[in-house]
């Protein structure tokens, strides 16, 4: 199993990762170096586990809030397939009467076609 060292807040570590995963944890890490690099300039040195802990904190804020924009589209899109479904249903039934229409004019038709042929 191959080891990356990610740099967070000018210190190294080291971790473990699955092959092919290291480009992936090297984004991630500079993430984290992101979020406590934003921490430091607002509210300065605040030892590493400390900064490590809030950025986490604000990591996770975000995740909730994209969770939650992530399921308020869901449910807009499920809503927007009720409308089709219920537009489906509604197209059909028109059809529908409009064949009755159709043929009980065809029977109309033909009904008078044979009279005017025995007149």
């Amino acid at each position: 199993m191959p080891h990356l060292d990610v740099t967070v807040n000018n210190r190294t570590y080291s971790i473990a990762c699955a092959d092919g995963e290291e480009d992936h944890l090297r984004q991630l890490g500079q993430i984290v170096d992101g979020k406590v690099r934003e921490l430091l300039s607002s509210v300065g040195q605040l030892g590493d586990t400390r900064l490590l802990l809030m950025a986490s904190i604000m990591l996770a804020d975000e995740q909730m809030e994209l969770a939650a924009q992530l399921k308020a589209k869901k449910q807009e899109l499920a809503g927007f397939s009720e409308v089709k479904e219920t537009a489906a249903g509604q197209h059909g039934k028109i059809e529908g009467h409009a064949a009755d229409r159709l043929e009980a004019a065809t029977l109309r038709l033909e009904e008078l076609a044979a009279t005017l042929a025995h007149a």
